[in-house]
């Protein structure tokens, strides 16, 4: 089967010919059809210093995926051939207390496909039938393919109530954007959603219907003053990992406020835990998707009205993997999909 495969360090992924993955009793074999590239990928394309440390090279990579079962292990049973699908691509251990007690995501043991294990940018994906996700009629393969970031942005603007609530989103990368689209679906009241990125901005306006505010031109007290908000902000969710986004979060955050972080910093950052401290602030971290309650609730979502597909900006042939590694390495696009119908 073609694969895309980081062969090694140094910058790039190589097409190659990959042996068919072997399923075991309880996986199922995944014709994939359609994968969405990551900010993950690119760190792997990279090569950067996380990629490096973490992932065992040569691996197929990739995470983000749409396919069809084509073979189900002897001891799977509630799934079917030819069933469309995408998956959870956090592969659990059995055995912590927190798996134990169903808080899945919370599993120390925790490996990831596409970083640990072989992934989904290949024609052929094995995968422990647990994992997998069936897609509703009215879920394309297209969006189907995005399921792994909606998903993380689900979990972050569903970490606090939202129902009348003014929300800040930090950072209009694809996931912050959804995130936001997500906060005006279950009734936020003002969305407001930062970057200095005017293409980025663009886009999140044409997703959902947010306020999109490039700080680097205009501040948010002025934005909170012509939204008609007085005292601040109620819940904030950091998408971008930048210490300066954070900050400006803090302060303008209302007494009390709620902040759910998802970004993560290049690096460690100073933080004034003074003003924390002194508002009150809760923070909570996110990691992935609560599994699988938020697979659960975005799938509703999406067949209630939830339309994120403007996200996604460019739609490629597997082929032009390299054009939209370009693409997504230079901010000016959305989500990237690859069609692996067309090798």
């Amino acid at each position: 089967m073609k694969a895309l495969v980081k062969t090694g360090p140094g910058e790039g992924l190589a097409l190659q010919d990959r042996p068919m993955p072997q399923i075991g009793p309880s996986d199922v074999l995944i014709r994939v059809r359609k994968t969405g590239i990551c900010g993950t990928d690119v760190h792997i394309w990279n090569w950067d210093e996380w990629a490096a440390r973490t992932v065992p090279a040569p691996m197929i990579i990739g995470h983000e995926f749409a396919g069809e079962i084509v073979e189900l292990g002897r001891d799977v049973t509630g799934l079917t051939l030819g069933q469309r699908c995408s998956g959870e691509g956090h592969l659990i251990g059995h055995t912590s207390r927190q798996s134990r007690s169903g808080q899945f995501h919370l599993d120390p043991e925790t490996r990831g496909i596409g970083v640990n294990v072989p992934g989904a940018f290949a024609e052929y994906l094995a995968l422990p039938a647990f994992n997998v996700v069936p897609l509703p009629d009215g879920v394309s393969d297209r969006i189907g393919a995005i399921l792994d970031p909606l998903g993380n942005a689900v979990h972050t603007a569903l970490s606090f109530p939202l129902i009348g609530e003014d929300v800040l989103v930090t950072g209009a990368g694809p996931i912050g954007i959804m995130a936001a689209a997500v906060a005006r679906h279950v009734g936020a009241r003002h969305v407001v959603i930062t970057d200095v990125n005017q293409t980025r901005l663009d886009l999140a306006a044409r997703v959902a219907d947010v306020v999109p505010v490039n700080v680097a031109s205009e501040d948010l007290p002025s934005v909170c003053a012509r939204l008609g908000m007085r005292q601040g902000f109620d819940v904030g969710l950091e998408m971008s990992g930048n210490a300066a986004a954070f900050d400006q979060m803090v302060g303008a955050m209302v007494m009390g406020g709620r902040i759910a972080m998802l970004g993560i910093p290049a690096a460690p950052t100073l933080v004034d835990w003074n003003r924390i401290v002194f508002k009150s602030l809760v923070i909570k971290g996110i990691y992935g998707r609560e599994i699988f309650e938020t697979w659960y609730k975005m799938l509703a979502m999406l067949e209630n009205g939830l339309d994120v597909s403007a996200v996604i900006t460019h739609d490629l042939p597997m082929a032009e993997f390299e054009q939209g590694f370009r693409t997504m390495k230079a901010g000016q696009s959305g989500k990237i999909v690859l069609d692996w119908d067309q090798v």
